[in-house]
């Protein structure tokens, strides 16, 4: 059971290895001091921040975000050490709010390793103040607890750690918030909880709607390990236990190094792929990917704000001029509209230099990670796909297609979503999704939609460990038998496309059971007592031409797979058009609701979490000609037979 503390409460930690998960409602600051018996902080090197990230047993962000991951461990941490306070300060100088009361209200979590939260804490009541302890770990007789905290200091980051007895707060402060300001580590959304079953722990709330000759795949750097020490800040010793290992207990990755350091002032810094915090370097290149997207969303916004004001100035201008009689007749009035139009053109001009210096360096940092991302991240035309061989363990994330901006059109985002997959997808088979939609014809559109959904078929197949993932489909009419040959023709389904009404019933029913059995052994912790026959591993439902051939419970069916199956490892992927649907009237709208929808070709129906700005959506396609989707699913078959599966 969660323990959700209100201030002052505590509760006991059951294990040493932990995870501090924080979600706030506009970017924050996040740190960690160390305490001895009686709470202060001896020193700058007992305090981890973004200009000085890692101490032994502790990590945190080096990003002013709405999101956090703070890692801890307590057993590393120094015999002197009694106590590790989580800070979280507001930005200063950049922008933002001055102050807590004016954003949502900070949610702290102490969750495991394997994401199961252990306690949580709302921090209420917060007004004036810019900087609070969130909560506290400390040691009491031998044995860890967490204090919900919530002390608020309204004079910021410096009160606050002078309050627990640092020399030379003001200018520590100072000089983490200058950190900040330089942006010397980028903001990023925060990644989403995994359930204990997961693969991985940790998730980023991604877009909603409004709502990269064979080669081998690139290598991650070589990473040493933190070692324990018996100090914070002293030189790094190794023990008889060896280093400590910050990894997932099902992954096999040390600790991330310390991110390439940044250029000396007056030089612009280089590219790098990978350059972003994260436990392995697919999780640094997934935060590093969504760092690419806030900051293209923030440069866009910034762009488009000063566009605005200046047209907003030169209006106003125009009207204080021609309000005056005397410059209506005459050339009075024609210099005043051409001083503000000059005025206008000059804002613009010089907003567009900063949003091209911005593009700019967005471009070369694509051009740097798109080659270095792995398989489940890269593009269809990525080399790396030659080479692909199907993994012994879950990746971070998919790719689902790209996004950009009308700003540069050329400067694409890939689309990642968390695996597992929180929620099911719905491929929009509608001519009225959009207007490049509307000028194709219906047959065109759905089989496009068919074939759009594959690709993410094959995708999951190709990035699952061999045995773990099946995919059913429910072709009702046997129309997509033509997207769906390269699944069928590789035999990587787990049966025949169902077709007609009685197919449609046997799939839904033997995934509904599915659902139930494992719902009541994960409820009665008694997973041993379930069926031998039955599939633990995850399951894709690929739904085409949704609603024909379901009847009224067939449709409920479907419903309680959307909203029970994900959890469980049943996921949906369908390929509908609403309007089909309308005669079920509003009892679908919960299903639509739920799944992320895209498109099987461009539209701009996705919005970003911090500005809202509505992105254009690519699908992934594979290049013409290529044979990968074959290549990728004989490997995928290739590696079954070789697990005996």
């Amino acid at each position: 059971m969660t323990a959700e503390l209100v201030r002052g409460q505590n509760h006991t930690l059951p294990q040493t290895r932990l995870e501090i998960r924080v979600s706030a409602g506009s970017p924050v600051v996040a740190g960690a001091t160390l305490g001895d018996e009686n709470g202060v902080v001896r020193g700058a090197e007992w305090i981890a921040h973004p200009g000085s990230p890692q101490l032994p047993g502790l990590e945190v962000s080096q990003q002013a975000a709405a999101g956090h991951r703070l890692a801890v461990d307590l057993e590393a941490l120094p015999e002197t050490v009694h106590r590790v306070t989580v800070l979280l300060a507001l930005p200063v100088g950049v922008g933002g709010p001055t102050r807590f009361g004016t954003t949502a209200a900070p949610f702290v979590a102490v969750t495991g390793l394997d994401g199961t939260e252990i306690a949580t804490f709302t921090l209420t009541g917060l007004d004036a103040e810019s900087a609070v302890s969130a909560l506290e770990l400390y040691r009491r007789q031998g044995a860890w607890k967490v204090r919900a905290v919530g002390q608020g200091y309204a004079a910021g980051l410096a009160e606050m750690l002078a309050d627990q007895g640092l020399a030379g707060a003001a200018e520590l402060a100072a000089s983490i918030q200058e950190a900040v300001a330089r942006s010397l580590a980028r903001s990023v959304a925060p990644p989403p909880p995994r359930t204990p079953e997961g693969d991985r722990v940790r998730q980023a709330s991604g877009p909603s709607d409004p709502g990269p000759a064979p080669a081998a795949p690139p290598q991650p750097p070589a990473v040493t390990p933190v070692q324990p020490t018996a100090e914070p800040g002293t030189a790094s010793a190794p023990t008889p236990g060896g280093p400590i290992n910050y990894a997932h207990p099902r992954r096999q990755h040390a600790a991330p190094p310390t991110p390439p350091p940044t250029a000396p002032p007056g030089q612009a810094a280089q590219p790098v792929a990978g350059d972003a915090t994260g436990w392995s370097m697919d999780e640094r290149l997934y935060n590093q990917i969504w760092g690419m997207f806030e900051d293209l969303a923030r440069a866009a916004a910034a762009y488009r704000s000063a566009v605005d004001f200046a047209e907003s100035r030169m209006d106003q201008e125009l009207d204080r001029s021609l309000s005056d009689p005397r410059n209506r007749i005459g050339g009075a009035g024609d210099r005043a509209r051409e001083e503000a139009r000059a005025k206008r053109d000059e804002l613009t001009a010089r907003a567009r230099e900063v949003l091209d210096r911005d593009l700019a360096h967005l471009a070369a940092e694509a051009a740097v990670v798109e080659p270095a991302l792995p398989a489940a991240y890269a593009g269809w035309d990525n080399p790396v796909w030659h080479a692909h061989r199907i993994p012994m363990e879950l990746p971070m994330a998919l790719r689902l297609g790209d996004l950009h901006l009308p700003e540069r059109t050329g400067l694409r985002i890939p689309l990642l979503v968390r695996l597992p997959l929180e929620r099911g997808i719905w491929v929009d088979s509608g001519r009225t999704a959009s207007e490049a939609a509307a000028l194709l014809d219906s047959d065109r559109l759905r089989r496009l939609a068919m074939e759009t959904a594959v690709l993410h078929a094959a995708r999951l197949l190709a990035v699952y460990p061999p045995g773990e993932f099946s995919v059913h489909v429910i072709d009702p009419a046997g129309s997509a038998a033509g997207p769906l040959a390269p699944l069928v023709d590789a035999g990587v389904l787990a049966g025949p496309p169902a077709a007609g009404p009685q197919g449609v019933a046997s799939v839904l029913a033997h995934l509904t059971r599915r659902v139930d059995l494992v719902q009541m052994a994960v409820r009665a912790g008694a997973a041993d007592s379930l069926p031998p026959d039955l599939d633990t591993g995850e399951q894709l439902l690929v739904v085409n031409d949704f609603p024909h051939g379901f009847d009224d419970r067939a449709v409920t069916q479907l419903r309680y797979l959307a909203d029970e199956g994900p959890a469980v490892g049943v996921h949906l992927l369908m390929v509908a058009d609403r309007e089909d649907a309308s005669a079920y009237g509003p009892v679908l709208d919960p299903l639509w609701r739920s799944l992320l929808r895209i498109t099987p070709v461009a539209d701009n129906h996705l919005a970003d979490p911090w500005v809202g700005h509505a992105w254009t959506y690519e699908p992934p396609v594979t290049p013409p000609g290529s044979r990968v989707l074959e290549q990728v699913l004989a490997a995928v078959t290739a590696a079954r037979r070789a697990a005996g599966r």
